[in-house]
């Protein structure tokens, strides 16, 4: 008889062989998912070689977390061990992301110095829990996203809180502020129509057209900066090379809007450029747009580890030295003279 494929082995050297107890052995038989091979005539169960390595298929996919059921699908053929390993591999994997998330909030808590602060740090987490924050998060962007222009989607979108695995007190506390903000279903409506008054209005939906967006896109990696160099080199607003680049700002804000580049237009863009300044500031100081969106962004900025939203804006349009204009001001007045000399 050849040992290596004919012999029959008893429980406790099958045990031996694939490290599992004998009990779990005489489970695994009576539950019908490896049948003794044979008997002694003391009854006795006997196993050969193929059954053992069921036994150590069984182990290795216990070892995994793998449910009894599951062994058993595969076992009976039900399903193939491929679809079953990818179907572990998507459990595992979430398990992974859950497991990495608390280590990042036991970091935080444990680097914070005050106990109370770390109490109520711990007692705003165990109100949600992680995958529900993310699921949250997901759920609010659908919600006020949805029926606005796709440039604005986008836009939304792009801001989104990704924490980091070893996050600080700070950005981990913007987490739970966002996420308790996030339930909050008043915040949602009024989120919902700022969003609609800015972008899905007739106003919203012409500024974000895709000419007028890439008009956007297009003046701030062209003209702008090169407008922005030559007032940082001292020319002056009616240089003839400034002028030229003011035309051309003109002509490509007439064709994103559809409208013709007439004196017009002229006269309003450079209304416009000579109070850049206010309309910025006011902008970033409008009450919906403190209260919903610009919010928003504020907590996914620190969340992300990112300069706070609109910062060198607020810089910029602010107040500077006494005797200074701010920044924004300075330029907005040159180009506003720049456009006016296009005029004939």
């Amino acid at each position: 008889m050849n040992d290596t494929q004919h012999s029959l082995h008893l429980i406790g050297d099958v045990a031996r062989r694939t490290g599992l107890s004998v009990s779990a052995i005489r489970y695994y038989s009576d539950e019908g998912l490896v049948e003794p091979t044979d008997e002694t005539d003391g009854g006795h169960r006997l196993y050969d070689l193929d059954a053992i390595a069921r036994f150590e298929f069984i182990r290795t996919l216990r070892d995994l977390g793998t449910g009894l059921e599951q062994i058993r699908r595969v076992l009976t053929g039900v399903v193939s061990l491929r679809d079953l390993l990818a179907e572990h591999l998507d459990v595992v994997e979430g398990r992974a992301k859950e497991l990495q998330a608390k280590r990042a909030v036991l970091r935080a808590l444990v680097r914070e110095d005050s106990t109370a602060e770390r109490a109520k740090l711990l007692q705003r987490l165990v109100a949600m829990s992680d995958t529900e924050r993310q699921r949250l998060v997901d759920d609010f962007l659908e919600s006020v996203s949805s029926d606005l222009p796709d440039a604005a989607i986008e836009k939304i979108r792009d801001a989104h809180p990704r924490l980091a695995d070893d996050p600080t007190a700070e950005q981990l506390d913007a987490w739970i502020s966002l996420s308790e903000l996030l339930r909050d279903e008043k915040f949602r409506e009024e989120t919902r129509a700022y969003l609609r008054e800015t972008y899905a209005t007739e106003v919203g939906r012409r500024m974000s057209a895709p000419a007028v967006q890439e008009f956007i896109s297009s003046a701030g990696g062209d003209l702008m900066p090169k407008l922005g160099a030559a007032h940082g080199a001292g020319l002056a607003s009616d240089d003839p090379r400034v002028v030229l680049l003011a035309d051309q700002l003109v002509e490509q804000s007439a064709a994103a809007g559809g409208v013709a580049s007439d004196d017009d237009l002229r006269k309003r863009l450079a209304n416009v450029y000579s109070r850049v300044d206010e309309i910025t500031s006011e902008a970033l100081q409008h009450e919906g747009y403190r209260a919903t969106e610009g919010r928003y962004l504020e907590l996914v900025a620190i969340i992300n580890d990112q300069p706070a939203p609109d910062a060198e804006l607020a810089r910029a349009a602010g107040s500077a030295d006494a005797d200074q204009q701010p920044e924004l001001r300075r330029f907005g007045r040159w180009l506003s003279e720049a456009i006016l000399a296009t005029i004939a």
